[in-house]
């Protein structure tokens, strides 16, 4: 190789190229360090009204290091995905100080038992919220199934105005679903949306004129359902008062 001209050239072109690339590589990672591209703004892209000012304001100036360039977006996309009501986050850098962040909020649906909440998705997450929501108890996978048929439930109850506080999935797949005025619902496995359907259909021709509170419905019939009245219960079991005569 020594006696051929053109390959030592090639050879030393080649090299010259490289020590250019790595210093030119060195000279841009020392320059984007310098304060000469300071990151002045963290924007949020929309409003937010469950996650707080405070804990953005806090996270910004725990978790934001570094310049325009420099920024780790994916650990500060982590922070900011910790968040208690943060349920999907994106960001981008603009041109030449700011910082873009867009936060989805998770929206609540449900309750989770009594140490979660399941949002519009059907997704289980933790946070503090004090509001009046439905809840949902069933297997640990069921949250999405759950919220599924609540939908449709709360839309066919709409018809009588009932609405659903509590639904569970028993580790059966029965289910059962508690009206707003305490009235429980047995559905079953097979059918819950005839049943409740034909329920719905009879209500006001049926169950209406009682007049009287109802504790429970079987739905579960093949033409029909059975109700459960507290009062009758409690007349039945009453004691007899005897008759005297003065």
């Amino acid at each position: 190789m020594w006696d051929r001209p053109d390959t030592l050239n090639r050879v030393a072109d080649f090299m010259i190229a490289c020590a250019m690339l790595l210093g030119l590589y060195g000279a841009l990672h020392y320059l984007v360090r310098l304060p000469l591209f300071p990151l002045r703004e963290v924007r949020l892209t929309h409003a937010v009204s469950l996650v707080s000012r405070d804990q953005l304001e806090l996270l910004i100036q725990r978790e934001v290091r570094g310049n325009f360039f420099t920024v780790d977006l994916a650990a500060l996309r982590a922070a900011f995905a910790r968040l208690p009501w943060v349920r999907n986050v994106s960001m981008r850098r603009t041109w030449p100080d700011r910082l873009e962040v867009t936060l989805e909020e998770h929206a609540p649906l449900a309750r989770w038992g009594d140490s979660a909440l399941v949002n519009s998705h059907g997704e289980v997450f933790s946070a503090a919220y004090d509001g009046k929501l439905p809840l949902f108890i069933g297997p640990a996978d069921a949250a999405k199934e759950i919220a599924i048929q609540h939908d449709y439930f709360r839309r066919a109850l709409a018809v009588i105005d009932k609405v659903p506080e509590q639904i569970q999935l028993t580790p059966r797949r029965a289910w059962q679903v508690r009206l707003d005025d305490g009235t429980t619902l047995e559905l079953g496995r097979e059918q819950i949306e005839a049943r409740l359907a034909r329920f719905v259909a009879a209500y006001r021709r049926t169950v209406e004129p009682l007049g009287r509170k109802i504790e429970a419905v079987d739905l579960r019939y093949a033409n029909g359902f059975a109700v459960r009245i507290p009062e009758l219960r409690d007349e039945r079991n009453a004691p007899r008062r005897r008759k005297t005569l003065s």
